[in-house]
């Protein structure tokens, strides 16, 4: 594989790494910034900590109209830009309001990379890679996730203001990325689709330096000129992968991943743990989500999507129904940890490693950012209910109701991997109209 390449695709995931560590950085603040501020539950919750998630929500909804009018590569620098001034400003913020605006901010970063990032992958990767590199950005995520639990626990010991600290630390890997993000080329797909060809066909000739570049512009060109202005993802034509994108991304959510992600703590503590909760649901967590994604990284392009949602599906079904099946027996002891560990090995080889790359395939050109886009907005409005609802669950049903539930949605997932899902792997962007059998 061009050496080029997969330095371009490691820069650009790097947002996937500042995505990850501003979700989980703040977990480190959150009870000392209660305390500090003298919130109340409701306001804590659903201001200085859910603000940065409905950022996210803004992010992914409206983050494709600077992925297609600015170019991807200005919008990962954005991104950049975006997840600085946030880390500087909650860090130094004297007030509850202020703090909040600010992980708004880093939010807004967040939904837009989940678009720029993998679009661009997998726009200057070869077919046959594709899966990988775009995984990249996957794995930076919960890369960056266990960072920050490491940083918050190196920094827990500095003052009382530790959490600025905390907070604070990421600037320097946001401002890193930022510069680094400087030397990655357009891609040339999005350079084509704006009629920049002289362009396109140098970093081309980069990506592709053994194969007839000329032929490959030609092809782009061909795709992009069948395209109709008036022409948007709610179009007939474009009604499967829309559909596939919806479902990939809901059934990411009703797995309950950001659910117990969340109320971790809590559900170790339903389960009768006690002083264990916090390292079972950080470093443990953190350490098994990274070995599984990288091997869902390491096999994507070798046994391709659907397979690894296959495997994935049957975790979840099986881990999901076990936890579910522990509670209502009253299982103690590790019993309910194990079965959770299964649990996020199951996601992290299966949805973890597919739903970005899968998302960013299965739109044309001209399309991509905004069907990418559409899925992002699915998948974090989901994420921004769903967690929401787990303490309603947990006190009207219990648990075992609430991961039942869990368990029959990923059922349902599994009827979409075998009946619904095409397989992607090897599969040229300009060719993916022809292999989803677009209804014209």
């Amino acid at each position: 594989m061009n050496k080029k390449i997969i330095l371009w695709s490691a820069i650009a995931s790097l947002a996937g790494f500042l995505f990850g560590f501003d979700t989980v950085v703040i977990s480190g603040a959150d009870k000392t910034l209660q305390e500090l501020w003298h919130s109340s539950d409701f306001f804590h919750g659903s201001v200085v900590m859910a603000m940065a998630l409905w950022g996210t929500v803004i992010g992914a909804i409206f983050g494709a109209i600077p992925t297609n009018k600015l170019g991807r590569k200005k919008t990962l620098m954005m991104i950049g830009i975006l997840f600085t001034i946030s880390a500087l400003g909650s860090a130094l913020a004297n007030d509850p309001w202020t703090f909040a605006i600010f992980r708004f901010i880093g939010g807004l970063g967040i939904g837009t990379s989940t678009i720029a990032a993998p679009s661009y992958i997998s726009e200057i990767a070869p077919s046959k890679d594709r899966g990988r590199l775009v995984s990249l950005y996957q794995f930076n995520i919960v890369f960056g996730i266990l960072m920050a639990f490491l940083s918050n626990y190196v920094l827990s010991d500095t003052g009382e203001n530790a959490w600025r600290w905390m907070l604070g630390i990421q600037v320097f890997p946001a401002g890193i990325y930022t510069l680094m993000a400087l030397y990655i080329p357009e891609s040339p797909r999005w350079l084509l689709s704006n009629f920049k060809e002289e362009k396109a066909i140098k970093i081309l000739k980069l990506i592709e330096p053994d194969n007839d570049v000329e032929k490959i512009v030609l092809e782009i060109n061909n795709a992009n000129k069948e395209v109709k202005v008036t022409e948007t993802i709610l179009s007939s034509k474009y009604r499967l992968p829309l559909i596939l994108a919806f479902l990939m991304a809901a059934f990411n959510q009703l797995s309950g991943i950001n659910a117990f992600l969340y109320y971790a703590p809590r559900i170790f503590q339903e389960a009768g743990l006690g002083q264990s909760t916090s390292l079972l649901s950080s470093i443990g967590i953190g350490i098994i989500n990274l070995i599984f994604t990288l091997l869902g990284v390491f096999l994507i392009d070798r046994i391709g999507r659907k397979k690894l949602m296959f495997i994935g599906s049957i975790g979840y079904v099986a881990s999901l129904s076990l936890v579910s099946i522990a509670f209502f027996l009253s299982w103690k002891g590790m019993f309910v940890p194990i079965f959770l560990f299964l649990f996020i090995a199951s996601h992290a080889i299966g949805q973890g490693a597919v739903i970005w790359v899968f998302i960013s395939e299965i739109f044309p050109n001209h399309l991509r950012a905004t069907g990418q886009a559409f899925g992002s907005s699915v998948h974090w409005i989901l994420a921004a209910i769903i967690p929401s609802l787990v303490p309603i669950f947990f006190s009207v049903f219990g648990a075992g109701y609430m991961f039942a539930f869990f368990a029959i949605m990923m059922c349902l997932q599994l009827l979409f991997v075998l009946f619904m899902m095409p397989e992607t792997k090897g599969v040229a962007l300009e060719d993916m109209e022809l292999n989803l059998k677009f209804n014209k």
